[in-house]
């Protein structure tokens, strides 16, 4: 069972819609029960990093994601629910993100021709041994929506890197954690893959 985390933020219907395509019985769920018991569990998320936390800690959320990513459960981070796995995030001064994997989340700077949020779709650098990746060709296009980018401190886990004015740490992986800061729902054919790749690990 794949249990779609409910915290009020955004693109939980098309992540349950994409995963229902593939054939899967997503539970769209805020219980931390169900969610302690799932195989693998999707932190999804659209909106404000300091508006996210504070709705993950009013759920009693925030001690069971680390509870089961510590414990081996498979688990995937899209979009800001890949920035809230990090340590801080230039949108939320002040605001402690669940600071599972090291690294911080900047804002991208302004640049000239570059449209901010970045939204669309723009290619991928992918590292042939990434698990979340195969069978996906280097310089695959997904989609983002995005003000904000991840800066890992550990380069070691990035497995995807996109180019929009600076380099941003697209996809990450370590050891049963892996996030993404673009949509792989909204991301057509290559996404369906990145979501296939997940739930059979």
């Amino acid at each position: 069972m794949i249990a779609i985390i409910d915290y009020d933020a955004g693109n939980l219907k098309s992540v349950e819609k994409a995963l229902t395509s593939l054939g899967e019985k997503p539970t769209v769920t805020r219980d931390p029960d169900v969610i302690r018991s799932a195989d693998k569990v999707i932190l999804p998320g659209v909106g404000a990093f300091g508006d996210a936390m504070e709705r993950l800690k009013q759920y009693g959320l925030v001690d069971v994601i680390r509870e089961v990513t510590a414990k081996g459960t498979p688990f995937l981070g899209i979009c800001l629910g890949l920035q809230l796995l990090f340590e801080r995030s230039d949108e939320s001064e002040g605001v402690e993100g669940l600071g599972i994997l090291p690294g911080e989340i900047l804002r991208i700077p302004p640049a000239e021709g570059l449209k901010i949020p970045h939204m669309g779709w723009n290619s991928l650098e992918i590292r042939p041994d990434s698990r979340l990746f195969k069978g996906v060709e280097n310089g695959s296009y997904v989609y983002f929506v995005h003000s904000y980018y991840l800066k890992a401190k550990n380069p070691e886990i990035v497995v995807a890197t996109s180019e929009y004015g600076v380099q941003i740490h697209a996809s990450v992986e370590h050891g049963n954690i892996f996030a993404c800061q673009f949509h792989p729902e909204k991301s057509s054919r290559v996404g369906l893959q990145i979501l296939k790749n997940f739930i059979s690990l």
